[in-house]
């Protein structure tokens, strides 16, 4: 039953392993939250908490300068903001790139041989450029040559860049997609928790929908989480039991290493096959849309850069480690996601482990779901938007809208797949790539234009397949109905 329960939690990935991980960002359903939870805040709260920021810890080493028509936003009274060191921002973009996509490399490797060992460094350079773009678009030089901070969100630099023809559109569209991704991210974890359940009690008569619905039950109390405080500690449970999961991983490797052998690595591929690898190997990185929030956050931002290095070169060895010894013992044999390769008790084990996982890793997608939705409606300071009874209404109602398209919505896969596909690119290569040259454009050498021009290019041919794929999916589901 073990061995049933831990294949069928990725039957229910499975269409959209096989289609939204073609280029699309399964972050966007488990990345975005996965283990983002220590910097899980809204991208607002730099501005609200500015002044916060001085007095704790003195004037910032960077000057703030808000630009004519900059409009801050109602403060967020309810949240809490603790400003990071680079260590414990390390701690949190590490976190956020070794996510359960990593339980998906190895049978990355096997559908794309030597070069998914080449993705894999190639997409930690990738994302951890396009993250040191981004910020940088948050950011001008004065009269003197100094970098000040001019802008304080993702939203913000959108805004920037469309100011001259619709001011608004462009934090519109940003803040849309962000709770796209979100949303989705907390319905998946719903239909997860559900089949987990449904396949670890077979001999009870209760649908999977049913078990949905109890999971939710157990998720009510999100309704009440006010700070990130709370937040954090379901973070280090949450990133406590994947860690659980690696480790048991790795070591059933190790204890295999005498059946290690090179000649398993294929040279030749099928391009619909590598699609898949990329899509999961690039996606396993992708932490962008918290990177603003991260670096005003920080207690010396100018250390950002630095810890965005490190903690990708971190990333990019252990994926590699993980993915190659998992790949070496099972070979052919390696599945879709490397825990249905372990043995019956060790499945039973990972598959508890992967239903706490999914529980603890919903509020986080939630509060930063909530954070958009209740800044956005309290923008006009109106006295009732502040009332802790309009803000318990609003979690309530997203909480709510979470279950009825997990109950109601058909084929979510797919449709999920067909949405990440725009968001997930979007929010990882495209419009990074083009923020940066919209608003730097005269200051860019020649070859740093190139590179962002790449850059837009690889995002756009990945949002395309991920979203052909997801549309051939719907069409022969469908066609099969």
């Amino acid at each position: 039953m073990a061995q049933q329960s831990s294949s069928s939690l990725f039957n229910c990935f499975r269409e959209t392993q096989s289609l939204f991980l073609k280029l699309v960002r399964w972050d966007s359903c488990l990345e975005i939250d996965e283990e983002n939870v220590n910097f899980v805040r809204r991208d607002e709260l730099n501005r609200s908490h500015s002044k916060d920021r001085e007095d704790l810890n003195g004037p910032p080493n960077f000057e703030l300068h808000q630009e004519p028509g900059y409009e801050s936003p109602a403060a967020l009274t309810h949240v809490q903001v603790r400003l990071l060191t680079s260590w414990e921002a390390g701690w949190n973009v590490t976190n956020a790139i070794q996510g359960i996509f990593v339980l998906g490399l190895p049978y990355a490797l096997l559908h794309s041989g030597y070069s998914g060992l080449f993705l894999i460094i190639l997409a930690a350079a990738l994302c951890c450029y396009t993250g040191k773009i981004l910020i940088a678009c948050l950011y001008e030089e004065n009269e003197d040559g100094q970098l000040i901070r001019v802008r304080d969100t993702y939203e913000d630099i959108a805004n920037a860049c469309c100011k001259k023809l619709f001011p608004k559109l462009g934090g519109i569209v940003v803040n849309v997609t962000q709770m796209m991704e979100l949303i989705m991210t907390c319905i998946l974890y719903l239909v997860v928790s559900g089949n987990l359940l449904s396949h670890s009690f077979p001999s009870v008569p209760v649908t999977e929908k049913t078990w949905s619905v109890i999971a939710f039950v157990t998720l009510l109390p999100c309704v009440f989480i006010k700070t990130l405080k709370i937040v954090s500690k379901l973070s280090q449970l949450c990133s406590l039991v994947h860690f659980i999961i690696i480790l048991v991983v790795m070591t059933y490797c190790l204890t295999q290493i005498h059946q290690w052998s090179w000649a398993k690595f294929r040279l030749s591929i099928e391009f619909e096959d590598f699609l898949v690898s990329v899509g999961v190997i690039i996606f396993s990185y992708t932490s962008q849309i918290f990177l603003p929030t991260l670096e005003g956050n920080m207690k010396n931002p100018g250390e950002f850069r630095c810890m965005l290095n490190w903690t990708h070169f971190f990333a990019c060895v252990l994926k590699s480690a993980f993915a190659l010894s998992a790949f070496l013992t099972w070979g052919e044999e390696t599945k879709e996601v490397i825990t249905d390769n372990l043995p019956s008790f060790l499945q039973a084990l990972v598959n508890l482990c992967l239903l706490t996982k999914a529980l603890l890793s919903y509020p986080l997608p939630f509060f930063a779901a909530t954070e958009i939705a209740f800044a956005c409606i309290s923008r006009g300071n109106h006295p009732r938007y502040t009332s802790p009874l309009f803000a318990l209404s609003v979690r309530g109602s997203l909480l709510l809208l979470t279950l009825l398209m997990t109950m109601f919505v058909p084929h979510f896969a797919l449709l999920m797949g067909l949405t990440g596909s725009v968001t997930g690119a979007a929010m990882t290569f495209l419009l990074p790539s083009l923020f940066h040259l919209k608003l730097k454009w005269k200051k860019l050498a020649c070859l740093e234009k190139c590179a962002d021009i790449s850059v837009f290019i690889l995002g756009f041919f990945c949002s395309l397949a991920g979203i052909v794929c997801s549309i051939k999916g719907l069409l022969e589901v469908f066609g099969r109905g």
